[in-house]
């Protein structure tokens, strides 16, 4: 019993030991298993290549339309009105010169035939005291004459007297002859002096006769209103046989020749657009100052109908002035444009005239400059994917000058040359081995957004959203 057991006791770790002894030498002998290296797979990616282009900066702003003259016509004199151009009704077109409206002229014919007449009289004064005159400087001359005649006439009779050839009485008649053609010469020469002041005062009255008839004269003309410009007309308030008093509204004319949008510009674009030109300070207490400031910033300025996305109709304007302050509400600020010749090259159905109230939409654009430019759908984030020398992808930071609808302007970060990633990257793994392909239409459409000769198709989120706001609150 106790052998079985011993027997027993020997032979089963004997076993156990040899079944793991084989196992550790068929282990041994087996051959190494074959690992295959893992790695992602290569991305294919469309990239441009990163270069300074010729660029310009734009930025959208909206405004009305109103016409640049506007004649809101008054009455300057009370009466009754007689004659209505038959054609003086709202949205009618009339040439300058037109007579409109004629108000009743009797009662300032009648005033100016009254300063006609006195105007006639105070001319007849003066032309019959210049006669007298005349005729007194003669009666004086001859007076003088006379007197000088009686002078000597009187010496010869005081010799004689002298001799007692004649009688006392004698020489008393001629001296008192004497005294009266003195007399008479002194009778004359004050007549004649008067003659100045009452010449001055009957020219006194014929000036204010004149003054008079000039007045009859031009509040006769206002009983004749005719327009100024060629003009479309607005509101008219008057009918024919109507009495008006001063300052009576009568109708309202535009003007044609030219029509300015006071479009509002968010202060973020104004920035940009006035950026980069020089760093020299500015007095603009001139007028002539801020004149010359807005045209040294050479705007451009296209301008189309807002909501009219199918028409070709564009008009060029000009910057005329900008605001002197800021909409605290929309935070933007009035840039002024003139269009001139608003009613010219009007197709049907296509391109319409700018008449008041339209709303528009102004795209401002400086001068080329070079800069780096790059779709924005190349940013992620503040961040770029570079393909590298290598084409393995490279995240690099840059800093960004600007955003420009569907573009980005690129500061620092990315140098010429290098090529940039415009198609998403999943996942985004430093590294990660890269198969680019060069989007060359891409590339070309880059550089047409970024100088701008698809000025009026630019899709920028950030401006649409701009002009409802400003739509909504003009509105």
């Amino acid at each position: 019993m106790i052998k079985r057991f011993m027997k027993k006791v020997i032979i089963l770790p004997l076993i156990f030991m040899t079944a793991v002894l084989i196992v550790i030498i068929t282990v041994i002998s087996k051959p190494a298993v074959k690992y295959k290296e893992l790695q992602f797979p290569v991305k294919t990616v469309e990239v441009i290549t990163a270069r300074k282009l010729p660029f310009r900066a734009q930025a959208t702003a909206y405004g009305n339309v109103k016409p640049v003259v506007m004649l809101k016509a008054r009455t300057e004199i009370s009466g009754k009105i007689i004659y209505i151009h038959p054609s003086l009704k709202k949205g009618a077109s009339l040439a300058k010169g037109t007579v409109v409206i004629r108000i009743e002229p009797t009662t300032f014919e009648f005033s100016l035939d009254q300063s006609k007449a006195g105007l006639t009289s105070s001319q007849s004064s003066l032309k019959q005291l210049e006669v007298e005159e005349n005729s007194t400087r003669r009666s004086l001359k001859i007076a003088h004459k006379n007197l000088e005649i009686g002078q000597k006439e009187l010496d010869r009779f005081l010799i004689l007297w002298e001799k007692r050839v004649i009688t006392r009485s004698t020489i008393d008649a001629e001296q008192q002859k004497q005294l009266q053609l003195s007399q008479q010469v002194e009778d004359l020469e004050g007549r004649l002096a008067t003659y100045a002041s009452r010449k001055a005062a009957t020219k006194a009255q014929i000036k204010k006769s004149r003054t008079l008839l000039a007045q009859s004269q031009d509040t006769l003309g206002r009983t004749t209103i005719s327009l100024p410009f060629d003009a479309r007309i607005g509101t008219v308030s008057v009918e024919k046989g109507e009495y008006v008093t001063v300052s009576n509204l009568l109708f309202e004319a535009l003007g044609t020749q030219a029509v300015e949008i006071s479009a509002q510009l968010p202060i973020s674009q104004f920035s940009a657009l006035i950026s980069g030109y020089g760093n020299e300070a500015i007095n603009l207490q001139r007028p002539e100052d801020l004149r010359m400031a807005i045209s040294q910033l050479h705007l451009g300025a296209n301008v189309s109908l807002v909501g009219d996305d199918q028409s070709l109709a564009r008009w060029q304007g000009k910057l005329l002035r900008i605001g002197e302050s800021i909409d605290p509400t929309r935070d933007t600020i009035s840039m002024v444009v003139v269009v001139n010749n608003p009613y010219t090259d009007i197709i049907p159905g296509q391109r319409p005239a700018l008449i008041k109230g339209m709303y528009a939409a102004v795209q401002f654009y400086t001068p080329i400059r070079q800069a780096m430019v790059l779709p924005r759908r190349a940013l992620h984030q503040g961040r770029v994917y570079v393909a590298t020398k290598e084409n393995t992808l490279e995240i690099r930071p840059v800093k960004i000058l600007r955003k420009q609808g569907p573009l980005i302007i690129i500061d620092t970060g990315i140098n010429e040359g290098e090529r940039i990633i415009i198609t998403d990257v999943i996942p985004v793994i430093e590294g990660l081995p890269l198969n680019p392909l060069p989007a060359l239409d891409d590339e070309r459409q880059l550089a047409r957004d970024a100088l701008g000769e698809n000025l009026d198709n630019i899709a920028n989120h950030d401006i649409k959203n701009d002009a409802i706001k400003i739509g909504e609150n003009e509105k």
